[in-house]
C-alpha cells in the first residue's frame, strides 16, 4: 500500500477544505494509505513541510494543495513560481514524489473554488509516479 503526505495551505479556505477532502476521497479510492496531513499557513510555506515529510521512512510521496489567487500586484505569480520551483526541487532531493496541487496565479476566488479537484489530481498523480516504478 502506498503512503501520503499531505500538506494543506490553510489560505484562500473553504476552497482548499475542498480540495483537502477531494485529495482524502481520491486517496480511499485507491487504498492509500494518508501517512499524515499537515497545515501550513499558506502556499509558500509548504516545501519546509513538504521536505520534511518526504525524509520519513514511511512516507512514499507527497502531495501538496493550495489555492493562490490574483490581487492588485503580481504576488500570485511570485509565489505561485517560487513554491512550485522548490517543490520540484524537494522532490529531485529527496527522490520522492511531490505533486503540485495549488492553482494559480491569475485565478479568481471563485475560479479557485471551481478548480478545487485538483486536490484529488495531485494524489493520483502522486499515486501514479510510485506505482509505475519512477520513484525510488
Amino acid at each position: 500500500m502506498v503512503a501520503l503526505g499531505i500538506v494543506v495551505a490553510r489560505f484562500n479556505r473553504p476552497v482548499t477544505e475542498e480540495m483537502e477532502s477531494a485529495a482524502l476521497d481520491a486517496a480511499d479510492a485507491a487504498d492509500a494509505d494518508v501517512a499524515a496531513v499537515e497545515h501550513v499557513p499558506g502556499a509558500f510555506d509548504a516545501p519546509l513541510v513538504a521536505d520534511r515529510l518526504a525524509r520519513r521512512d514511511d512516507v512514499d510521496a507527497v502531495a501538496v494543495l493550495g489555492a493562490v489567487v490574483t490581487g492588485d500586484t503580481d504576488h500570485d505569480q511570485v509565489i505561485t513560481r517560487s513554491t512550485a520551483r522548490t517543490l520540484q526541487q524537494v522532490s529531485l532531493d529527496r527522490d520522492k514524489p511531490v505533486t503540485l496541487g495549488i492553482t494559480g496565479p491569475g485565478m479568481s476566488g471563485d475560479e479557485a473554488y471551481a478548480r478545487t479537484e485538483n486536490g484529488a489530481h495531485a494524489v493520483d498523480a502522486a499515486l501514479d509516479l510510485v506505482n509505475t516504478g519512477v520513484a525510488a
